[in-house]
């Protein structure tokens, strides 16, 4: 097994994935009581809660935090610690929870507005603050937060927004769980509704934008949305702003409650499904950040696929997609997990590696430290994992990342799959419904063994395919490192 490294304290604690990803801790969270200076060591304790992370034209990381400071970051590819060093930008935002670059500046979004942060003297420390985007309300409440900005394919430029929970919210004042793009003249465009904690957005390789939202009221599971214009994507919270001037959503019908999910889509034509359910606790609780796999083989065999940050279990997981009838399904797998504090930010490097930003501080999760950031590279060496999970006519293609055993893979015993499906309603999560199992009638290996046909029997539209393939081996014997699959049929295809 290859073993995890820390620059600070301890080790990370390791899991099958670790013989595969190598994990580097760049930073931990140390004594909060430390003076405070625009250079900072980690021994100083300044706590870097990492909210947002972008990478500078120049190479150079550069971090947003909580408590309302951007921070450049330089030496992170080093395995020294002596050669990472922390300068502040910027501070005086206001929780800022997203940071990208550009034109040699920088966007933040915090809770009152998209800030445009620029350095005009080269010296590492922003000059000039000007808003480039505002307009959505602001309250105390608890997660009233604004998370971005995102730029999707088109050049569209978003942000999301939380609606308000506890003391002081007021979810009927303007785009309160909305997904909104900004003019160049800094008001923006309400394009869609019905989120509930949308904390993360992602870009994939095709320029559509996703956004991961979490489980709670109206929300039976974690799921991973397709972001775009005119949609509804469950939560009725903030809904009042559909009347706004500059709303591109009006709902046609009443909202239902207490159906099946299924049955809810038929009801409401602007309500849509998710690409893909997160089953809950089966592949983490409160999904956070997106970030595309397109590192031309650098970080293994997944290019083109998602990875979704996991606030609660401290993981990242991995998304499949695939277009059928023009819209987004797929599964969604196990990945990384045992991060030592809650997984909020993904990006990755120039050189390939994946920064995993971390915070916890006021929510709840399974890590033991307040925040982190840690580096983790792919060894080379090759998983056996399912890579892809495909929708056919009557079942499903599975590929994987080495050659199957074709003794072991052409039993239909080495598999189990059942499905079932959501209720929605206001109450907080779903349990799952209309839980049926799906024989697998025939299991068909590939002529070089790199994919399996499953003939599965009872496949359903808009319900979940659980699919387990613990009986499956390579050709050396060796089982799948993560034999679960969860996919979102909401479509069967046709040919």
């Amino acid at each position: 097994m290859v073993r995890a490294v820390l620059l600070l304290i301890g080790t990370i604690s390791g899991t099958q994935a670790d013989e595969y990803y190598d994990r580097f801790e760049i930073l931990t969270a140390t004594s909060p009581n430390a003076p405070r200076s625009t250079e900072w060591k980690p021994a100083d304790g300044l706590a870097l809660e990492i909210s947002g992370m972008t990478w500078t034209s120049d190479g150079r990381l550069a971090v947003a935090i909580r408590k309302g400071e951007v921070w450049i970051i330089e030496g992170t590819e080093s395995d020294s610690k002596e050669k990472v060093s922390y300068k502040q930008f910027a501070s005086g935002l206001h929780e800022p929870l997203g940071i990208i670059e550009e034109d040699g500046s920088f966007l933040v979004a915090q809770r009152t507005e998209v800030t445009r942060l620029r350095d005009t003297n080269g010296d590492d420390i922003a000059d000039e603050y000007f808003s480039a985007g505002s307009g959505w309300s602001v309250s105390g409440a608890y997660h009233g937060y604004t998370y971005g900005p995102e730029r999707d394919g088109k050049g569209q430029l978003w942000i999301t927004t939380n609606i308000d929970m506890g003391d002081h919210a007021d979810n009927d004042a303007p785009w309160r769980g909305w997904g909104l793009t900004l003019n160049t003249d800094g008001s923006v465009l309400g394009r869609a509704a019905g989120m509930r904690s949308p904390s993360g957005m992602g870009v994939n390789i095709e320029g559509d934008m996703f956004y991961a939202d979490q489980q709670g009221t109206w929300m039976p599971a974690t799921p991973i949305h397709h972001l775009r214009t005119g949609t509804f994507y469950g939560n009725p919270s903030g809904l009042a702003s559909q009347e706004l001037e500059n709303s591109l959503l009006r709902l046609s019908q009443e909202i239902p409650e207490k159906v099946l999910y299924p049955e809810a889509l038929a009801r409401l034509p602007e309500l849509v499904p998710p690409a893909v359910w997160l089953p809950y606790n089966k592949v983490g609780r409160s999904a956070t950040d997106i970030q595309v796999i397109d590192q031309n083989g650098a970080f293994g065999p997944f290019d083109g696929q998602l990875l979704v940050g996991e606030f609660t279990n401290v993981e990242v997981n991995r998304v499949f997609l695939e277009k059928v009838e023009g819209e987004y399904q797929g599964a969604c797998f196990r990945f990384l997990d045992h991060f030592p504090s809650a997984v909020f930010r993904l990006a990755f490097s120039p050189q390939g590696s994946l920064y995993v930003g971390m915070t916890n501080r006021g929510w709840s999760s399974l890590g033991n430290r307040a925040y982190g950031l840690v580096r983790v590279r792919w060894n080379g060496k090759m998983p056996f994992e399912i890579k892809e999970m495909r929708a056919k006519p009557e079942g499903f293609e599975l590929v994987f990342t080495e050659p199957v055993d074709p003794k072991t893979a052409s039993n239909p015993k080495s598999y189990r799959m059942h499905s079932y499906t959501y209720l929605y309603s206001s109450a907080y999560g779903s349990d799952e419904w209309e839980k049926k199992d799906n024989p697998i009638i025939e299991a068909k290996p590939s002529d070089d063994g790199m994919s399996v046909y499953l003939k599965i029997d009872g496949l359903r539209p808009h319900f979940v395919h659980e699919l387990h393939a613990e009986g499956v081996t390579n050709e050396d014997g060796l089982p799948l490192l993560h034999p679960s699959a969860y996919y979102t049929l909401n479509r069967i295809p046709a040919k």
